[in-house]
């Protein structure tokens, strides 16, 4: 049986364990910095948001254990406010997903697919790993992942300045897990909702399951500097509900009244902090000849603004799981690892590409028409809600200047938004 070693449990890492498990013919190890008790009794760890293609992944690997539990997110509702706690319901964009999303509290998630990996013969090792502890995984090991993309760990791979054009944090984040968050009466209480602040910031409030059920997640994407930048003397989820009922009553007035009967779902209900977006070199050469393979977050790590982080996770763990299955007995040598991450960035550049353009204020001049023409032309607001599942499509239409001309073109005419070529 071939050795493979897996350095982190978090989305991408567990899906590819259990996916090389179920295959047979490797014996895996995942080495985890906590236990499944430590994880649920912790802090909250992400707003995890995951599209229908990305469900679909799981589901194929039957590892779907939330289908029927977690509330479904069947749309998304996109709104400016110009100036701040002013609604402005004609330039909303709105549409229904074309299949439903799902956010699944990382604490649940992962710890129970730790507890399936052991249940179903996974070697697990809860322990700290160190840059200088790789080495000797590597030297063990036929193939040795990282999938942990967050504190020193990761910056075993070098920073790729070709694709990262960020040197400090585009947003300072808060993101608050709570249970009484009533539905907004004009939308299906099935829909995000996500609002932009000129000059602030952005807010979303989405459905989720949590510990205790189901639950909303209020995310806080703060201008760094400005006045959602506040987060950094929070002392606990009390006091983050707190803070963003005070936001809410000047910026969104109508979301005051939704959450001022609100509650923290546990003691852990709370994250803050910031994040660099980064893209870095997939390969680290760890000890001479011997080298390990990034994935997920590790090597690719965007701003949550569009939701991508799961995603993306979800995405190369099959991607990655199919390479390692096509290898058959041939050697995991730094030429396939390279081939490997290169068959994934095919689709993680551009969801790369997307989000930095939202981070990057004001949006391009043909964006901003696109989103306006979005609010009144339903078959274009679908096709760009729809594109945050998939943000390979914004290549064909949205993200080019001549390519979103010709689709306002076709919408002015009364057809259809379509690819050129």
């Amino acid at each position: 049986m071939r050795r493979i070693a897996i350095v982190g449990a978090g989305q991408a890492g567990l899906q590819l364990a259990l996916g090389l498990q179920a295959a047979g013919g490797y014996e895996v190890t995942v080495v985890a910095a906590r236990t499944p008790e430590q994880i649920r009794g912790g802090r909250v760890l992400s707003t995890q948001l995951m599209y229908g293609p990305a469900l679909a992944l799981e589901r194929r690997l039957g590892l779907n254990l939330w289908d029927g539990q977690a509330p479904p997110i069947e749309g998304i509702q996109l709104n400016p406010t110009d100036p701040p706690g002013t609604r402005c319901p004609g330039r909303s964009v709105t549409a229904r997903l074309e299949s439903p999303a799902q956010s699944v509290d990382q604490r649940v998630k992962t710890a129970r697919w730790l507890e399936l990996f052991a249940e179903r013969g996974g070697r697990v090792e809860y322990r700290q790993v160190a840059g200088e502890d790789l080495a000797a995984l590597a030297a063990a090991h036929e193939l040795t992942v990282l999938a942990t993309g967050h504190g020193p760990l990761a910056e075993v791979f070098g920073r790729d300045e070709r694709h990262s054009p960020y040197a400090h944090p585009q947003r300072v984040l808060a993101c608050l897990y709570l249970h009484g968050v009533r539905p907004d009466a004009g939308l299906p209480p099935s829909f995000l909702r996500m609002y932009a602040f000129p000059g602030a910031g952005e807010f979303f409030v989405l459905p989720a399951l949590t510990g205790s059920g189901p639950c909303r997640i209020l995310l806080w994407e703060g201008n760094p500097g400005g006045p959602f930048d506040c987060w950094g003397n929070v002392s606990g989820p009390g006091e983050a509900l707190e803070r963003s009922l005070h936001l809410l009553r000047s910026y969104a007035p109508w979301e005051y009244e939704l959450c001022a009967g609100a509650e923290p779902t546990d003691a852990g209900a709370l994250l803050a902090g910031s994040l660099t977006p980064v893209v870095r070199h997939p390969v680290a050469e760890v000890a001479p000849g011997s080298h390990v393979l990034g994935m997920a977050d590790a090597v690719v790590l965007n701003d949550p603004l569009s939701g991508q982080g799961s995603n993306n996770a979800a995405r190369c763990a099959d991607r990655y799981l199919q390479s390692v299955l096509e290898r058959g007995e041939r050697p995991f040598d730094r030429a396939w690892m390279h081939e490997t991450f290169a068959a994934w960035w095919e689709h993680a550049r551009h969801a790369s590409a997307f989000t930095n353009m939202l981070l990057d204020a004001p949006l391009p001049p043909h964006v901003q028409q696109i989103i306006t023409a979005a609010a009144m032309h339903p078959a274009l607001a679908h096709r760009y809600v729809n594109g945050f599942a998939d943000p390979a499509d914004f290549q064909e239409w949205l993200m080019d200047a001549d390519r979103a001309e010709a689709c306002l073109a076709a919408v002015a005419g009364g057809g259809t938004p379509q690819p050129l070529g």
